[in-house]
């Protein structure tokens, strides 16, 4: 083992690439980062598990051996960018209680054991499958300033099993067995280290991420700092249903009967009157006669299926398959045909179903985090995607939302189209939570003057709880202007209460209008 001279500088591992990867179940969290003579980047991590009576275990990795635990990795780096190149919040200290504080001024020597400070071979186990101090994954290291040799693996030993490399707690005496880890010289040495390494592996990890995405392309990009956007966070194609959450049988849906696909110059459904999709789609009081307009409104404007309707997208021209203003300018359902109507795929009256087909972009803004901008034109009533993930209860909702905290932004979604109308009571909606998987519109910032709009589709009439969230371009918008809607979902002309107290948050959209204030 070759010593390695300077403070802050630390001898090198291998430079093939580690066949051997942690799991990122066994990872607690990364706590402090290093760079090697050469130049090569390492990351301390504490390991996940309960271990009873013994020390919490730390050892060093490379980005290789971390491969599979990139989230865990950017979580770190996160963090220690938000501490503005501090990584006290990462020692464990602050996870205990803080009436008992190992001091963490001192050099790792004074914790070892007699029998480990006066070691100069690291070699800790006789077995090939376990990884010594100078293998691999455990290099030792020396810094001039304290003289101590200081081991890469503390309180366990790892082993080699299956292509993982996992921690086994060991009494043993030639076990470096530390507390207080970090020590503040590591994280002293930690806030001068480069970590353009990782961030490149996760940039690469996102960008793969992305590529693999079906649909038109999305990318990312990032020109303010080195951050991606999470690693964590799964996309998904459809919303996902979680534990007591029902969503009507497919053999509910009816489709339409009486449409077929050559009518309406071969664009299916033609209409209103026959499309029994649109059954329960709102009247276009416009076109009613004065003895249909009499009738409708001695109903109190209830009976719905007997006149006519409009379809939701234009079926021709320069805003083919845009939503038109009947369905822009209001809160009106869209009802689109499904698998079990007689108009055939092409009909006009599908549109959300078939997903999105514009190019998105996920971009670093300057002041709100990460945002959403397309790479194309939109026309005004161009779809966008529908905002989607987990489907939970609102039972389960109201637990998330208070382990968050207020302090946290909120992705929750609740759906209430059709609660009031069907006696549907709050405590049974449900919501959808787009925090941890979803579709790119999870990025959408709020605006209270927004450029697209959120709308309710329904592909079964008769499911009053379960339906897409669609987002349309409320006005044309030109390429690269950021994405926004309106969180609140509020009209012009709906009444404006201050929240107070804690349950509000300011607004920072900076619009003309804004109205200050958002609540979660």
């Amino acid at each position: 083992m070759s010593a390695i001279e300077g403070p802050g500088v630390f001898e090198d591992r291998s430079s093939s690439p580690s066949r051997h990867k942690l799991r990122p179940t066994d990872i607690h969290s990364v706590v402090c980062n290093r760079v090697t003579a050469s130049g090569q980047e390492q990351y301390l991590v504490r390991w996940a598990g309960n271990w009873g009576s013994s020390r919490i275990p730390y050892s060093w990795h490379t980005i290789d051996e971390l491969s599979n635990s990139l989230c865990h990795l950017q979580s770190y780096l996160e963090n220690r960018q938000n501490e503005s190149g501090s990584l006290s919040l990462h020692h464990e200290s602050r996870s205990s209680s803080r009436k008992r504080r190992t001091p963490d001024d001192e050099p790792i020597s004074q914790y070892l054991a007699p029998a480990q400070q006066r070691s100069v071979h690291p070699d800790y186990s006789r077995s090939s499958s376990v990884m010594s101090a100078s293998s691999d994954s455990s290099r030792s290291l020396q810094s001039e300033s304290r003289g101590a040799i200081e081991p890469g693996v503390y309180n366990a030993v790892l082993q080699k099993k299956e292509g993982y490399i996992i921690a086994k707690a060991s009494p043993a005496t030639n076990v470096a067995h530390v507390s207080g880890l970090p020590t503040s010289t590591m994280l002293e040495h930690a806030a001068q280290a480069s970590t353009t390494a990782a961030e490149n592996r996760i940039r690469s990890e996102m960008t793969r991420k992305l590529k693999a995405l079906p649909g038109a392309p999305i990318t990312f990009v990032n020109t303010l700092d080195r951050t991606s956007p999470p690693l964590s966070f799964q996309f998904v194609t459809k919303s996902v249903l979680r534990e007591g959450v029902e969503m009507l049988d497919v053999e509910t849906i009816v489709g339409c009967k009486k449409c077929r696909p050559d009518m309406g110059a071969q664009k299916g459904c033609e209409y209103t009157k026959m499309c029994g999709c649109l059954e329960f789609a709102a009247v276009d009081e416009a076109r009613l006669t004065e003895e249909e307009r009499a009738i409708y409104e001695a109903s109190g404007k209830d009976n719905v299926s007997k006149f006519g309707k409009k379809f939701p997208y234009f079926s021709s021209g320069t805003r083919k398959g845009c939503l038109v203003p009947f369905y822009l300018e209001s809160r009106n359902a869209i009802y689109e045909c499904n698998q079990n109507c007689r108009c055939g795929p092409g009909c006009k009256n599908r549109n959300v179903q078939y997903g999105r087909k514009v190019e998105l972009q996920i971009f670093k803004t300057q002041n709100r985090g990460w945002g959403l901008r397309c790479s194309q034109d939109l026309r005004e009533g161009d779809f966008i995607d529908t905002y989607r993930g987990e489907i939970v209860t609102d039972a389960e909702a109201n637990i998330r939302e208070r382990e968050a905290g207020l302090g946290k932004p909120s992705y929750l979604y609740v759906l209430d189209k059709f609660g009031v109308d069907n006696g549907i009571a709050q405590e049974d909606l449900y919501v959808i939570d787009g925090e941890y998987l979803g579709g790119p519109t999870r990025f959408i910032n709020h605006s209270c003057e927004p450029n697209c709009r959120q709308y309710t589709v329904s592909y079964n009439k008769y499911d009053f709880r379960v339906y897409e969230i669609a987002l349309f371009a409320y006005r044309d918008i030109p390429a690269y202007e950021e994405l926004l809607f309106d969180y609140m979902d509020k009209d012009d002309d709906d009444p404006l209460t201050e929240p107070e107290g804690e349950h509000r948050a300011e607004c920072n959209c900076g619009a003309n209008n804004c109205r200050k204030w958002l609540w979660v």
